[in-house]
C-alpha cells in the first residue's frame, strides 16, 4: 500500500464520485456523504487549517463520537502532513492534559459543547492549545473564548483560501508520503502515564489491506463504525 489516506480518498472521489463514502443517521434517516462531497469537505477543512497556522508535523487532537466531519478533519490534518490524535470522548477533562502537553498540541477539533467545556477547563494547564474547532454549535452561541471557532467558519475560511491558491491542497497531499506518521494513539495509561503510539500511513493501510483480503470485503459492503475514533 504505497499510498496515503488523503491520496486514497482522492482516488475514490475521481473513480466513483457519487458512491457513498460515509453515512450517519440523523433524525432516523441515513444521511449520505459521497466520495466527491467528502473530498471537497476535506479540501476546505485543510485549507482552513493551513490558514489558521497548521503546518507539517503539527499535532491535532480530535475528540468526539463517530461523526463524518470529525473523520474529515483527520483526513484534512493528514493532507497537510500533520498528525491527528483522537482522544476518548468520555474521558474526564484532566485526562486530556497529559496527551495534549506530551504531544505539544496546538489545535483541537471537537464534536460539541461537552468537549469544548472540557478543553476550556484545562486550558490554563495547556497554554500552547491555541485553537479549538467545534462541529456542533448547539449551546455555544454565547461563548466568547479566544481561538474558539466553529467548523462551519473553518470551512468558509478554507473555501476562500482555496479560491486564492487552488493548487495548494493537491501539492500538500502529494508531499505526504506512506512512511510519514498518519496518526498517534495514546495507550490507556493503566501502569503509568499514557504513551503515544505512532502509526504511519503504510502501517495502518497495510494491515487494513490484509484484513480486507482475509474477510473478502468489496466495494459493495456496508461497514458499521461503532468504536470511538480513539480506539485504534
Amino acid at each position: 500500500m504505497q499510498t496515503t489516506f488523503p491520496r486514497l480518498m482522492l482516488d475514490h472521489a475521481q473513480a466513483r464520485p457519487n458512491a457513498p463514502a460515509l453515512r450517519e443517521k440523523s433524525y432516523g434517516i441515513w444521511q449520505t456523504t459521497s466520495w466527491a462531497q467528502l473530498a471537497l469537505l476535506v479540501r476546505q477543512l485543510a485549507c482552513g487549517m493551513a490558514e489558521a497556522g497548521l503546518r507539517r508535523g503539527d499535532h491535532v487532537v480530535v475528540v468526539g463520537d463517530n461523526r463524518p466531519r470529525l473523520y474529515a478533519s483527520m483526513l484534512a490534518v493528514q493532507a497537510l502532513g500533520g498528525v491527528p490524535i483522537p482522544l476518548y470522548q468520555d474521558a474526564a477533562s484532566l485526562e486530556f492534559v497529559f496527551p495534549i502537553n506530551n504531544a505539544e498540541v496546538r489545535f483541537a477539533v471537537v464534536e460539541n459543547q461537552e468537549q469544548v467545556d472540557k478543553l476550556l477547563e484545562i486550558r490554563a494547564q495547556c497554554p500552547q492549545l491555541a485553537c479549538i474547532w467545534y462541529d456542533d454549535p448547539r449551546g455555544l452561541r454565547k461563548y466568547d473564548e479566544p481561538g474558539l471557532v466553529s467548523v462551519d467558519a473553518l470551512i468558509e475560511t478554507g473555501t476562500q483560501r482555496h479560491a486564492r491558491d487552488p493548487k495548494f491542497f493537491d501539492a500538500e497531499v502529494a508531499a505526504t508520503q506512506p512512511k510519514d506518521v498518519a496518526a498517534m494513539f495514546f495507550t490507556s495509561g493503566t501502569t503509568g502515564n499514557p504513551k503515544g503510539v505512532v502509526h504511519t500511513h503504510f502501517s495502518l493501510l497495510d494491515r487494513a489491506s490484509a484484513g480486507q483480503k482475509f474477510d473478502k470485503l468489496t466495494a459493495a459492503e456496508e461497514v458499521l463504525a461503532y468504536m470511538p475514533p480513539a480506539w485504534v
